[in-house]
């Protein structure tokens, strides 16, 4: 579901691949959203409707289209509300967006990061 995009600089990560699996040379995977999720692996499988989903969940469908166009974040709510419906955990839908706002946090603040923090040194005793 990853795509890929623009050229990813190592400029300021030292030439280091932080995230394994995500970043390959000469690339860069956007991360992907809880939406795109939702949409690929369980509304279009299922043959379900945004609107479908929004009456069965009992939230506006205005919540589901944003989730789905990447526009807005699962919330511990939508995930309870997700888990019931789909048979999975809320911790599955919250995970997801925990990654992917960790990958879109690392992709635009992992140079400035590494650049204004050094790691603490061991001090001996």
């Amino acid at each position: 579901m990853a795509r890929k995009g623009q050229s990813n600089s190592s400029k300021g990560t030292g030439g280091r691949d932080d995230t394994p699996g995500r970043r390959h040379p000469g690339t860069f995977l956007r991360p992907v959203h809880p939406g795109e999720i939702l949409m690929e692996e369980f509304l279009k499988p299922l043959k379900l409707s945004m609107n479908h989903l929004s009456l069965d969940l009992r939230v506006p469908v205005t919540r589901i289209a944003e989730i789905i166009h990447g526009r807005r974040a699962i919330t511990p709510d939508t995930a309870l509300r997700l888990a019931r419906y789909f048979d999975t955990t809320p911790a599955f839908w919250l995970h997801l967006q925990s990654k992917f706002d960790l990958d879109t946090a690392q992709d635009r603040l992992l140079a400035k990061v590494q650049r204004e923090v050094r790691p603490r040194k061991e001090v001996a005793a």
